[in-house]
């Protein structure tokens, strides 16, 4: 039977080959999970080594007494938490932290926005203005602290300068708790403007122009526009910068220890990562700059959870 099926096939033709079998589902999910591993392993030992380590150390040397220069750390539980959280001074670095923090998410974001619709225009030299306005963002912020050291001096500073030529008297910048922390303020804010004046305008030259055309033809007005048509495309734009922008604002150092070094008044603009330093570094407690350290990072890690949760329900109304 066998014989007359090849007597009966077509001269020249080969017997038929047999196709190979598709490797199985499991070898090709195994190739995918090594290929994953082998790009995601490296990052996860590095984030392991440099960030998840130190911080587990970080919070085990929180419930000791170290001095820095000490080989030995003593175990004291939670003798540093109860008095950071007792301490009047401790109240008045986290104020001190709130209002900073604060007044420069508000003020960068504001006048972010603000520059932002404003160079979103046609205008003259508007390239260069861009320009301008981000620069200072590149600059190092111990850098822009010294400038402005001059910029608020008391003798001869360009506040105080002006400030006279309309008869006022400028405020005691370097003596005055609240009018220090009030310049640091300043001084930050005009150094991050850049940064969230880049995003937005980024923001802006990518909404969606047909919008815009619909709201012209309705005739409706520049704030309506602005509300109706405009801000709710600046939405996600706006919760990325309030993130990244309270957590920079929470950390900055370089700027408060250029200008005042923490003071006037041995608080006046101290901050809680400046504290950080200062039990640290300064006053060689180590254990007790851990335990600053820690509730930093348990407020950070909060506010972070609150803001992604609330940018989660914006996004599925």
């Amino acid at each position: 039977m066998a014989s007359d099926l090849v007597a009966g096939a077509p001269a020249g033709a080969t017997p038929a080959t047999t196709a190979a079998p598709p490797a199985p589902g499991g070898q090709r999910r195994l190739r995918t999970i090594l290929l994953a591993a082998a790009f995601l392993l490296p990052n996860l030992v590095l984030l392991g080594v440099f960030t998840y380590r130190p911080l587990l150390d970080n919070i085990r040397l929180s419930f000791t007494s170290w001095n820095i220069s000490s080989p030995t750390a003593t175990y004291i539980g939670f003798d540093n938490y109860v008095e950071w959280f007792t301490s009047s001074a401790s109240h008045t670095v986290l104020w001190n932290t709130v209002v900073f923090t604060g007044a420069a998410v508000i003020g960068s974001m504001v006048l972010g926005l603000a520059l932002a619709l404003l160079l979103d225009r046609k205008l003259f030299g508007r390239n260069a203005v861009r320009s301008l306005v981000f620069a200072p963002f590149v600059v190092a912020g111990a850098a822009i602290g010294v400038a402005f050291q001059f910029v608020f001096d008391p003798t001869f500073g360009l506040v105080q300068d002006l400030l006279g030529r309309v008869g006022i008297d400028a405020p005691a910048f370097y003596q005055d708790p609240e009018w220090a922390l009030f310049m640091v303020t300043v001084t930050y804010i005009w150094k991050n403007l850049g940064y969230t004046f880049v995003i937005y305008l980024a923001a802006l030259q990518g909404r969606r122009a047909e919008l815009d055309e619909a709201a012209e033809i309705d005739a409706a007005s520049t704030w309506t526009k602005f509300r109706k048509v405009t801000w709710p495309q600046l939405r996600p734009a706006t919760f990325f910068l309030l993130i990244t922008v309270l957590l920079n604002s929470f950390q900055v150092f370089d700027i408060i220890d250029t200008m005042t070094r923490g003071g006037p008044l041995g608080n006046g603009t101290t901050t809680m990562v400046y504290q950080v330093y200062q039990e640290t570094f300064v006053n060689q407690r180590a254990g007790f700059g851990a335990t600053v350290a820690t509730i930093m990072f348990v407020i950070l890690l909060i506010v972070t959870l609150v803001q992604v949760r609330i940018m989660e329900r914006g996004k599925e109304q």
